[in-house]
């Protein structure tokens, strides 16, 4: 049985948000379920890392499609639980839109035309992309220390974290769907807090932050419910197959109760709530969001019955004046072989077998040893050479390269292909590939330099 969303003991309707995705490249059938059983306010897909719009940008400017630029499995989900949001009421958030928020709505238009949803209002938040900003400021680049202008690479994407504010402004002008480009991660579950509790959004931190912190705790979907946390032996989960994703009944004051679906699979409890809440976070006291420095060390989380915990505690001081902002920079093409060895003395074979295509690519294709990266994977290649004794029974040799052009990346995959018939006994299993590098690093803008704007049609 699925019960609708709380009260609290006052009397208030408390708002329901579901968790639909924690990531690009995320299952699907979770957010359905949520969307047909959760009895849902709000279904948020978290679809956007900071590689994720970078390499959206680049397929964009190289590409005549013009969804190039978003998330491409938006249309898949949107498609997926359009309808059964619509029945239930239930409005979506996302920032699908990546690098291209219009082009995503209109793939949402599209898509409720096709599902026959008259009248279905989808909003696009733009204002993200701050590239002729950062340009005027030149900002300096927190990995290099240097000017952006003392970058010889070609910049082709920065994109400011926008916070809550569109998505309220959203909202409020009536959007069933919002699609956003980057947008801080929380900010898209406490866009429907404000909205619906008519938060101050520089008014009170206090609310901010804790709203913040629901939206924290949701905002990786299944890792809440076991997901990334999950050891067969310490941490063991049920059911991880058919893992549940989290919602979360919060209160006008903030608190919330986590919960997930009756008869999913995962585990919600007190141990994978506080995973999730110290997750990328290197401050607890201080998590600087757009809307609001969220403090989290005074955080509660309390056991609720089965699967269900209540959060309380956090709080928030004022929203800082720069925001953060992702840069993506063309770095030349990265070309990639990998082949397995197996049986007596595999370690033995893989190294010859690297060093043949190491020597290769210097001698025929002009790639230095120093832009050649080698790895023994069943060897010890994740604790970088700090494995334990023994002879490894397989080893897969991957060799990796950085190239100026597309033509020497396919060199790479070429020369570990060839050990077939050229290289040491028993290789097996070639792959090989290349792909342009999209090189990721981050600075800071002044808020007043950037704009966000929202547009809402109707299909």
């Amino acid at each position: 049985m699925v019960t609708g969303p709380e009260v609290t003991p006052g009397g208030t309707p408390t708002l329901r948000l579901g968790a639909g995705a924690g990531y690009a490249g995320d299952r699907v059938d979770p957010a359905v379920d949520l969307a047909r059983r959760g009895r849902l306010d709000h279904l948020v897909f978290e679809c956007l890392g900071e590689r994720t719009i970078a390499a959206a940008h680049a397929r964009r400017a190289g590409s005549a499609d013009a969804t190039a630029g978003i998330d491409p499995l938006w249309a898949r989900r949107v498609r997926a639980v359009l309808a059964p949001c619509r029945a239930a009421g239930t409005r979506i958030v996302s920032n699908a839109g990546a690098a291209d928020p219009p082009a995503a709505a209109d793939v949402t238009r599209a898509v409720a035309r096709e599902l026959g949803l008259a009248g279905v209002r989808v909003a696009a938040v733009t204002g993200d992309d701050v590239l002729a900003a950062v340009r005027r400021a030149d900002p300096v680049v927190w990995e290099t220390g240097r000017k952006l202008s003392e970058h010889p690479e070609t910049l082709v994407a920065a994109n400011a974290y926008l916070g809550a504010e569109p998505i309220v402004t959203a909202l409020a002008e009536g959007a069933d769907v919002v699609v956003t480009g980057r947008v801080a991660d929380p900010a898209l579950y406490l866009g429907p807090l404000v909205h619906a509790f008519g938060w101050s959004l520089t008014g009170d931190p206090g609310l901010l932050g804790r709203g913040t912190a629901v939206g924290h705790l949701l905002e990786c979907a299944g890792q809440l419910t076991g997901g990334y946390f999950a050891d067969p032996v310490t941490k063991p989960v049920p059911r991880l197959a058919e893992l549940g994703f989290p919602y979360a009944d919060v209160a006008p004051d903030g608190s919330a109760v986590l919960g997930k679906l009756a008869g999913t699979g995962g585990l919600l409890d007190v141990a994978t709530a506080t995973e999730q809440l110290l997750y990328e976070v290197g401050d607890p006291s201080a998590y600087v969001t757009p809307d609001v420095v969220a403090d989290f060390s005074s955080v509660h989380l309390e056991q609720d019955g089965p699967d269900r915990v209540r959060v309380g505690g956090a709080s928030g001081s004022e929203r800082p004046g720069s925001l953060k902002v992702t840069l993506g920079f063309r770095e030349g093409w990265e070309g990639e072989g990998q082949i397995s060895y197996a049986g007596p003395r595999a370690l033995e074979r893989a190294r010859l077998a690297a060093d043949v295509v190491v020597s290769r690519l210097d001698r025929v294709h002009g790639i230095g040893a120093d832009d050649v990266h080698v790895e023994y994977v069943g060897a010890g290649a994740a604790f970088r050479g700090l494995a334990g004794p023994g002879e490894p029974l397989e080893v897969r040799v991957r060799v990796v390269a950085r190239t100026p052009d597309p033509e020497t990346a396919e060199a790479v995959g070429w020369e570990v292909e060839s050990l077939y018939t050229n290289g040491p006994a028993g290789g097996g299993g070639a792959r090989r590939g290349a792909r342009e590098v999209v090189a990721v690093r981050s600075c800071l803008l002044d808020r007043r330099d950037v704009r966000p704007e929202v547009s809402v049609r109707e299909a």
